[in-house]
């Protein structure tokens, strides 16, 4: 690299390393904001990459890593990379880069998308060390080392084909199911559509049907009948049953107002079958909040409809035992 002639400014500080410093200072200003916003649009949506009562995604636990070089990922790349594995339904927590996965024998398919992952590091510019003894200038300060921020785009192995066997680690198998017998009961003795499978629990008001993941893909198994019966709770509200007001959009009143039903209803249908509740959508507790500072009805409204719900739910039980008998 051709030197200039005239290397230092005001001072006698290098303008090729001002220059670093600068741009190295927007990088980090860029991708702080890039990362905060990414954080902060999960969060709003319910979504914490680093909690979640079940694997939304089929890998199994574990930190991020780089597939070729085997080293895990560190910071806020695990969380960046943590969300991408929620958000993608990914069974794998290998990433990779575009070349590693041509080196490696593959290719990253068609279309898909990477995430971005960072490196930061510091580095004393040649300008400022050269001329200097051991480091020092002659003021006897230590040449100044300036910060840098690398990016690297990375995809998730199940976004590349061709990989060779071995590469990428594969996921633990689900362990058994811990049955509840007195939930499984219930569950069975309502005869709701319930569906079991995919990555994310809720009931369609639509097609009058309750999907919930598979049991074992729960952290804590008990957290699949939480779920389930807050779902069902949502089940009782169809217009063939308790006919509630279910056509509230995400973030809306109605919306904030069916969810605390279900979840009351859940929580007194765990009591009732020795099942201890949990807040299982604390992410609607901002929406509930205002519901009820604008309506001090409301949680009477709500707190007697969901008694509605719950006691519907249990008279199929106790009607199946009957009948059994």
């Amino acid at each position: 690299m051709a030197r200039e002639n005239s290397r230092f400014g005001a001072g006698g500080r290098p303008r090729k390393a001002a220059r670093s410093a600068a741009r190295a200072d927007g990088s980090r200003a860029s991708l702080y904001d890039e990362v905060t916003a990414t954080i902060i649009g999960q969060l709003e949506e319910g979504v914490f990459p680093w909690v979640r009562p079940w694997s939304k995604a089929k890998a199994a636990a574990g930190l991020p890593r780089n597939a070729v070089t085997g080293r895990a990922y560190s910071g806020i790349n695990v969380l960046v990379l943590w969300g991408a594995v929620i958000e993608g339904g990914y069974p794998s927590q290998d990433w990779l880069t575009f070349r590693q996965a041509q080196a490696a024998g593959g290719c990253v398919r068609k279309g898909e998308r990477g995430r971005t992952v960072f490196y930061a590091d510091r580095f004393v510019p040649r300008d400022a060390r050269e001329g200097q003894d051991g480091g020092q200038g002659e003021s006897g300060e230590e040449a100044r080392a300036v910060p840098f921020l690398k990016r690297f785009t990375v995809f998730n192995a199940a976004q590349c084909e061709g990989l060779p066997e071995g590469l990428v680690a594969q996921p633990a198998p689900l362990p058994a199911r811990e049955l509840h017998e007195a939930a499984e009961a219930l569950i069975a003795a309502t005869g709701a559509d319930f569906r079991i499978g995919g990555a994310q629990a809720f009931y369609s008001p639509c097609g009058d049907f309750v999907m919930v993941p598979p049991q074992p893909a729960f952290h804590h198994q008990i957290d699949y009948y939480r779920t389930a019966l807050h779902e069902l709770g949502h089940w009782t509200g169809h217009c063939s049953r308790l006919d509630r007001d279910q056509t509230g959009r995400f973030g809306s009143a109605p919306y904030a107002r069916e969810e605390l039903v279900a979840e009351l209803a859940s929580a007194f249908l765990c009591a009732a079958l020795g099942i201890e509740p949990t807040v299982r959508h604390a992410d609607y507790l901002g929406s509930w909040l205002e519901v009820l500072r604008a309506d001090n009805r409301a949680i009477f409204r709500a707190a007697s409809q969901a008694s509605k719900a719950a006691e519907l739910l249990l008279q199929c039980h106790i009607a199946e035992q009957e009948q059994a008998a």
